[in-house]
């Protein structure tokens, strides 16, 4: 039980030396993350339809 409270213990004193980014930061970075979601999509997309289609050629 010590070793719990001990492991808690440690994990606050870590999360004081955090440091947090800003709201401004926080809304900046998450508008990159989904820029980046969205162009991925639509590259694995793409790719998707032409191996579809390269696949049917083949097939058919």
């Amino acid at each position: 039980m010590d070793a719990i409270l001990t492991y808690f213990r440690g994990s606050l004193e870590e999360l004081r030396h955090v440091r947090w980014p800003t709201r401004q930061q926080a809304v900046r970075l998450t508008i990159i993350v989904l820029i980046f979601i969205v162009v991925n999509a639509f590259a694995l997309a793409v790719i998707d339809s032409a191996l579809t289609a390269i696949i049917d050629f083949i097939v058919l």
